[in-house]
């Protein structure tokens, strides 16, 4: 975290952190998000815990959940700073357990924009096509498909 004072002392308007998660545990988190309060920046809250990445609409919907209540109460960050990256995941690799990561990511994107007041939904779309890197025309049209289903279901940044 010591990396993030000497930009957030400099910066000129509004930063924001990318990014910081539970993976480390609360403690970790905890002082990770005071400090980006302390210079009034947005944080980008990656779907990650102490037991690993979310990767189900389930988990996605617990750790942004138990995120969010830890940023708003307890630190008192407003909701508005707050960014979710929910995790996308490849689709189309063949992997059965795969070929629900789309919709999975749309399921929580929805939960979190109908749960998390003013929260924001972020994600690398680019992971969506990941499994046909260098088929441009394929991995275009999907990153367009999934970005219409992303944005009606409520995610509105990509960074």
């Amino acid at each position: 975290m010591a990396y993030y004072r000497g930009g957030l002392k400099c910066i000129q308007g509004k930063g924001i952190v990318n990014s910081i998660s539970l993976k480390s545990g609360e403690e970790e988190f905890l002082k990770q998000a005071n400090l980006v309060k302390k210079y009034g920046a947005a944080v980008i809250v990656m779907a990650f815990d102490e037991d690993g990445q979310a990767d189900s609409t389930a988990r996605r919907i617990e750790i942004t959940k138990r995120s969010y209540d830890i940023l708003v109460n307890q630190v008192k960050l407003p909701p508005q700073d707050i960014i979710f990256d929910l995790n996308i995941f490849p689709v189309g690799t063949g992997i059965e357990e795969h070929k629900i990561n789309a919709i999975s990511f749309f399921e929580a994107t929805k939960w979190v924009r109908e749960n998390l007041p003013h929260a924001h939904v972020s994600g690398g779309v680019s992971n969506v096509s990941f499994s046909f890197r260098g088929n441009n025309q394929v991995r275009e049209a999907m990153h367009s498909v999934f970005l219409y289903h992303a944005v009606k279901a409520g995610m509105d940044m990509e960074l």
